[in-house]
């Protein structure tokens, strides 16, 4: 029987905040293979994704607030056993896509792994754990996406769309870390928001994002996507006001940098950012 602990560490509905990249990839094709998006969906967010919180949490063991969830449970090693299970599965299934989806989800796995396990520990490294999450997770992920949901499996990639999905990524992983530094560090582990600080790691997401807007702009523009690119920015105000809101929190008392007001930032930008993609995606392919 699964335990209760198993199934809240895998953190499915973490999958939601990931999510943007994909929907991303699949506005920028003009022939979908809509059978092989769909079976893509479920590989990354039902088993890789899930797969990957669950070792994660394996190896943390977190007692403190996590992303999602404000009181993890303590794994057991069916934790450990069903992302094993999870992971042979995406793998299997990823190769009804092609070999070298198959590829690239064998490399995220690998990747994601890596990350956690505390006999190498990515994570531990500011700088080498935060190339590894937006690579991974963003551009690694975006060419899964494109490549598998083509309709002839094009592998050659735009490069500026590549380098966008990861900076999505990069302008806000800093901030789901903001409110674990004493944890983190507690755990050998120094995070790039526990380098900068509160107050930097808004000024370094800001830069961030800034950067992955002036990307996306290039990506629309070079596609003629001029309508499609003012849905985005209307899509994206909510987000720029409430990061400025708690920006400005934060600046007043480094208390606002909080579980609760990391979880709202996600939720948020991760509605407004998956809204903007499929209504784009929408206005592509199904006016």
């Amino acid at each position: 029987m699964i335990k209760k602990s198993t199934i809240q560490l895998l953190r499915f509905h973490f999958s939601f905040f990931l999510m943007p990249v994909y929907w991303f990839a699949l506005t920028q094709l003009v022939h979908i293979n809509w059978t092989r998006a769909i079976l893509i969906f479920i590989i990354l967010h039902l088993l890789v994704y899930p797969a990957s919180n669950g070792y994660n949490s394996y190896m943390d063991r977190d007692s403190s607030p996590i992303g999602g969830l404000k009181n993890p449970l303590q794994p057991t090693k069916q934790l450990f056993y069903v992302t094993l299970i999870l992971d042979l599965l995406a793998v299997i299934l990823s190769v009804f896509i092609s070999p070298w989806f198959a590829l690239g989800t064998f490399i995220y796995i690998t990747g994601s792994r890596l990350y956690s396990y505390r006999g190498v520990r990515l994570k531990k490294y500011p700088l080498l754990g935060y190339i590894t999450v937006i690579t991974f997770q963003g551009g690694l992920v975006y060419w899964m996406v494109y490549h598998g949901s083509h309709e002839g499996l094009k592998t050659s990639m735009p490069l500026l769309a590549m380098i966008a999905a990861s900076l999505l990524i990069g302008g806000f992983y800093p901030l789901t870390q903001i409110y674990q530094h004493k944890t983190d560090k507690e755990d050998g582990v120094e995070t790039i928001s526990y380098k900068l600080g509160y107050k930097k790691t808004f000024l370094f997401c800001a830069g961030i994002y800034s950067l992955a807007m002036a990307v996306l702009t290039a990506v629309f523009f070079s596609s003629l996507m001029f309508q499609q690119f003012f849905v985005l920015l209307i899509f994206f105000v909510p987000i720029l006001v409430y990061f400025f809101w708690w920006a400005a929190k934060v600046w007043k008392t480094e208390t606002a940098a909080d579980f609760v007001n990391t979880m709202r930032m996600n939720l948020l930008a991760s509605t407004c950012t998956n809204a903007a993609f499929i209504t784009i995606l929408m206005m592509n392919h199904f006016e």
